[in-house]
C-alpha cells in the first residue's frame, strides 16, 4: 500500500500499527526522529546503517506501518515534514522542512518563492481597516509601550526607533528588561501596549498584557496565525502567516505590516510625522558622521 492520507502523523501509524513494531523497529524510530533532515532524504539502507540494524530493517518497518517499501515510507516522512506534520514541529524540523524544499529548485530561488507566497497570503488576511485601526490608536496615545519575544524582539526595537523618530513617545521595554518597573510605573488608559509575539507567548508577554489592562490602556498585538493566543485578549488583534512549514518564517511579513501602519500613521497625523522626520534630519546633519 502506498497511499497513505496527506493528513495522517507517524504518531498515528505509530498506535495503529503498535502490536506489529519490534525493538528493531525502535530503533530505527528513534534514529528517523532524531534527524528529520535525513530521514526525509536517506535510502533504506542508510537508514538502518545509522540505526545498527540489519540493511533490510528499514523496508520491513515500512512495510509494517503500511507501505509497499520505503520509497514510499520516505515520501510520506517528506511530505509530512514539508506540509508542517505535527510529528516534526521543533525548529530544527521547520528548517529541515525548508531545506528539503530548496532541493527543489536551488536555496534562494526556495526563499523567495516562501516570502511571494506569504506576502500574497498577506493581502487575504489584513485589511486596509485593520491597518487604520492601529494607527489610530498610536495617534491618540499619550505614550506607546512595545515588547517582543524571539525574532519579534528585533522587530518591537526598530518599531520603538521608527515611531521616536516620527515624533512619537514610544519605548521598547525589551531594552529596559532590568527597569520594567521603572518604565511602567506611569502606565495610564491614555497609553498603548503594542505586542509582538510569533510563537507560544512569553510570560513577560501575558503579564503586559495583564498589566495593561489592569491600568485600562489599550493593548495592540502582532502575532502568528499559529501562535497560541495572548490572554486577556488584546483590544485589536492582527494575526498573519509567516509562511507555511516548508516556507522561511521571516519577519518579511509582520514587516509588511509595520510598514503599512506607519505609513498610515504618517497620512492621519496632521504632519506630526513628517514635521518630527525633518527636523530629526536636519539635527542628525550638524553631529560629527560617526555619530549617525
Amino acid at each position: 500500500m502506498n497511499e497513505i492520507a496527506p493528513t495522517s502523523s507517524l504518531d498515528t501509524l505509530l498506535s495503529r500499527n503498535a502490536d506489529r513494531l519490534t525493538a528493531t523497529d525502535s530503533r530505527l524510530l528513534k534514529v528517523l526522529l532524531q534527524d528529520p533532515m535525513r530521514a526525509a532524504i536517506e535510502n533504506g539502507k542508510e537508514i538502518s546503517d545509522r540505526a545498527g540494524v540489519h540493511p533490510a530493517s528499514a523496508v520491513r518497518l515500512a512495510q509494517r506501518l503500511g507501505f509497499d517499501g520505503y520509497p514510499a515510507f520516505r515520501a510520506f516522512l517528506c511530505a509530512n515534514l514539508t506540509e508542517g506534520g505535527r510529528d516534526f514541529g521543533t525548529a530544527s524540523a521547520r528548517m529541515a522542512a525548508r531545506l528539503v524544499r530548496a532541493e527543489e529548485g536551488g536555496l534562494l530561488a526556495s526563499v523567495i518563492r516562501g516570502e511571494i507566497a506569504s506576502l500574497e497570503r498577506l493581502r487575504l488576511m489584513v485589511t486596509d481597516a485593520d491597518i487604520r485601526t492601529f494607527s489610530n490608536r498610536l495617534c491618540e496615545a499619550r505614550r506607546i509601550y512595545l515588547l517582543g519575544q524571539g525574532h519579534a524582539a528585533s522587530l518591537s526595537r526598530l518599531v520603538a526607533l521608527r515611531l521616536k523618530r516620527s515624533g512619537y513617545d514610544a519605548r521598547d521595554l525589551d531594552a529596559e528588561r532590568g527597569a520594567m518597573a521603572m518604565a511602567l510605573r506611569g502606565l495610564a488608559p491614555a497609553d498603548v501596549v503594542w505586542l509582538f509575539s510569533f510563537r507560544a507567548p512569553h510570560a513577560a508577554i501575558l503579564s503586559l498584557a495583564d498589566l495593561a489592562h489592569s491600568q485600562n490602556a489599550t493593548v495592540l498585538a502582532l502575532t502568528d496565525e499559529a501562535s497560541a493566543p495572548i490572554w486577556p485578549a488584546p483590544h485589536h488583534l492582527i494575526r498573519v502567516s509567516r509562511g507555511e512549514a516548508g516556507e522561511p518564517q521571516s519577519l518579511t511579513v509582520p514587516m509588511a505590516v509595520v510598514n503599512a501602519v506607519i505609513l498610515d500613521l504618517a497620512g492621519i497625523d496632521d504632519g506630526r510625522s513628517l514635521a518630527a522626520l525633518e527636523e530629526y534630519r536636519k539635527f542628525r546633519s550638524k553631529l560629527p558622521p560617526d555619530w549617525n
